[in-house]
């Protein structure tokens, strides 16, 4: 792990995945950062070798539609159906290509 939204990485270098859940009354959400960046160099990056490398974000959980739908319409949400969903993203692979000899 590069970056976590608490700002701090473990002991063993990841982020804490028990993301705090937004108020189930509300839907708002009590901290963590709106922007989140960071710059990374890989330790073992060798350039006669070729490497790929690609990111990958984990959201906040949010509320689920059928919660945002139960708020507006003022009734209980769905027991069926959870409240919240942790949405999770990841980008095209960045290739990295040896040079070719001359």
């Amino acid at each position: 792990d590069v970056a976590c939204a608490s700002g701090s990485l473990t002991e063993s270098h990841r982020c804490d995945l028990m993301s705090v859940e937004p108020d189930a009354d509300t839907c708002e959400h009590a901290g963590g950062k709106a922007l989140l960046s960071a710059i990374w160099q890989d330790p073992a990056f060798d350039q006669s070798e070729q490497a790929f490398y690609y990111v990958r974000a984990l959201e906040v959980k949010t509320c689920r539609w059928s919660t945002w739908d139960a708020l507006r319409a003022n009734k209980p949400s769905n027991p069926k159906l959870p409240k919240f969903l942790q949405e999770r993203a990841w980008s095209s692979p960045i290739w990295v290509l040896r040079e070719a000899p001359e």
